[in-house]
């Protein structure tokens, strides 16, 4: 007996997927090869590799939109927004040059601002989770702010060096749980194709 003939996917599940029935194999190969990088990320992340590729990508993205937006900026004559959109443009364009001039510089001010966002992030939640407190679920919301504070203050205590492989391991986890979410959904996918062929064959063997 099939694995569908003993654990039937719900008909609203299978319709969920749409296409991706079809292919499932693309989604598999790109959670793979994220899986992958994110695996090498990690590695990249103890000789600061990434960080500051991660950073100079990040420069160089702001040069070019800078650099859109400005040329844009001579098709908008008589719009009353045009210098402000000038502005930006060139403002965009100096900050990714110094980021590009001196990307280590800028990896540590990232990852200052980084910390601090984890501290406050982690004070809102711990007052959340008073707010809450005795509702289902509080505990886990107070812990989680408790270890964002103390990520964050891990973080500046160990500043400027903790600036060379902060972000480099955050975008290294994120390619990792995003290869690991996207191999999850193609394999659903592919029990879902598995599960249309199990339907359409009963379909016809009933006829």
């Amino acid at each position: 007996m099939s694995e569908f003939a003993i654990s039937p996917l719900p008909a609203e599940e299978v319709a969920l997927f749409g296409d991706l029935k079809r292919n499932w194999g693309w989604l598999l190969a790109f959670g793979i090869l994220s899986t992958v990088l994110g695996t090498i990320g990690l590695g990249w992340t103890a000789s600061e590799g990434l960080t500051l590729i991660t950073v100079l990508f990040f420069g160089w993205l702001l040069i070019v939109g800078g650099a859109f937006q400005l040329v844009d900026a001579f098709y908008c004559k008589g719009w009353k927004g045009v210098l402000v959109h000038v502005l930006t443009a060139l403002l965009y364009i100096l900050a990714g040059y110094l980021i590009v001039q001196d990307p280590v510089l800028a990896s540590a001010t990232f990852t200052l601002i980084i910390a601090a966002v984890l501290i406050a992030v982690g004070v809102l939640r711990i007052l959340m989770a008073i707010q809450h407190r005795g509702s289902p679920g509080w505990i886990w919301a107070l812990l989680g702010g408790l270890i964002s504070i103390l990520l964050g203050g891990i973080i500046i205590a160990h500043w400027p060096v903790s600036g060379l492989w902060v972000i480099g391991l955050f975008v290294a986890i994120e390619l990792l749980l995003n290869g690991w979410a996207s191999i999850f959904v193609a394999l659903a996918a592919r029990r879902a194709a598995k599960a249309d062929v199990a339907g359409a064959a009963r379909g016809t063997a009933a006829t």
